[in-house]
């Protein structure tokens, strides 16, 4: 197969595909996410995350996936995994929480996993 002859739009069962309209989708959210460089910003969503949604102008479903902390309804609802680990680092989710919640395992099963993977 040569470029060309590339799907770029290809669905993939489970994958939402960050593409210009996810990006238009999840601007506020994004750019949200990208305020929480400031150890400021952190501090003042922390005191009052509704009014930082608001401030925003997050739509109800993005409020509701942060309020839910589940990134893949943050993904879902626009957001760009490399803003989302900023708004993740606020509630000290690492890499494994996220790759638990992608999969609808625990923590600790989806680490296992990972061990075993490994043997």
């Amino acid at each position: 197969m040569n470029l060309a002859e590339f799907d770029h739009h290809a669905p993939i069962d489970g994958t939402t595909i960050f593409d210009g309209t996810q990006a238009m989708k999840g601007y506020a959210l994004n750019k949200m996410c990208y305020s929480f460089n400031a150890a400021e910003a952190r501090e003042a969503y922390k005191a009052d995350p509704e009014a930082y949604y608001d401030r925003f102008g997050l739509n109800e479903a993005q409020k509701q996936a942060c309020r839910d902390k589940n990134v893949l309804d943050l993904i879902a609802a626009g957001g760009n995994i490399y803003y989302l680990a900023k708004f993740a680092g606020i509630f000290h989710l690492d890499v494994q929480d996220v790759g638990a919640q992608q999969t609808g395992m625990t923590k600790d099963a989806f680490k296992e996993m990972l061990r075993k993977a490994g043997e």
